[in-house]
């Protein structure tokens, strides 16, 4: 059974809600550490072959030209653009951003990994590294009660002043999270990653190395989220909404035309 336009015009309504869903989600994200904004992108549905090309028109002639109608669209997927933010200083000893490429491994509650590239971490009550709700760093880095000029150099080391020592002792290094494809990786809340089969197994290293982005110490990554180019995909978004509402104002008037006059 062919696909009225009211049909096709309903998926273009509901395309376009999921995309302002997209945007909402991105501007409201628009101050959220490291944020990276999403992006909706649209594939066409199944079409009707009434008529292909090539087929027969006579004993003796075919079709130049196909008839193939489209039964509307759909969001396919989302996109997350890894585009580097802006790095904001703050001044403050355990706050790090990456530089370039990789993520930071947290070990959630259960022994569950999860990535982010959101250093706004701090210390525990056992002196541990640990996120704001209070997931550790991986590999755990500790700081002992009393250090002092604490250090995390380009390349992830942590190097603090002991007390009683003239030199500065290393405690640990922060290494780097990178996947075949990032792009893979599925969101979850808190600005954390997981792992999916389509991003491939975790590949830990030294920062600065392989691709890696080097660490900087008293500084955070900002949300790659453009208000003004948000606001503009906004306004398109909504237009085409009145566009496709309004074919089925149109659509629904003719086909009351239709009943009356037949």
């Amino acid at each position: 059974m062919p696909t009225s336009a009211l049909q096709v015009a309903r998926t273009g309504l509901e395309a376009q809600d999921t995309r302002m869903r997209v945007i909402a989600n991105n501007l409201a994200n628009v101050s959220t550490t490291a944020f990276k904004r999403d992006r909706a992108n649209f594939a066409t549905l199944a079409y009707q072959d009434a008529r292909v090309a090539g087929a027969q028109s006579s004993s003796e002639t075919t079709y130049a030209t196909g008839l193939n109608l489209g039964t509307g669209v759909a969001v396919q997927s989302t996109s997350r653009m890894e585009t580097q933010g802006s790095l904001q200083t703050t001044g403050n000893t355990f706050d790090l951003a990456l530089d370039g490429q990789g993520y930071f491994q947290i070990a959630l509650p259960g022994g569950e990994l999860a990535y982010t590239r959101a250093g706004n971490f701090t210390r525990s009550p056992q002196g541990e590294l640990v996120t704001s709700q209070g997931y550790l760093l991986q590999p755990a880095i500790t700081v002992p009660e009393g250090a002092t000029a604490i250090t995390v150099a380009q390349n992830g080391t942590v190097s603090a002043q002991i007390d009683g020592q003239s030199d500065p002792t290393e405690l640990g290094q922060i290494t780097i999270a990178n996947f075949t494809n990032p792009a893979a990786l599925q969101a979850a809340s808190d600005n954390f990653l997981r792992e999916t089969a389509g991003s491939g197994p975790v590949q830990l290293g030294v920062a600065g190395e392989e691709g890696r982005g080097f660490l900087r110490q008293g500084m955070l990554e900002g949300s790659n989220v453009n208000i003004v180019e948000e606001l503009v995909d906004m306004i398109e978004t909504q237009r085409a909404y009145e566009i496709n509402s309004k074919m089925i104002s149109s659509v629904d008037e003719m086909l009351r035309n239709a009943n009356q006059t037949l």
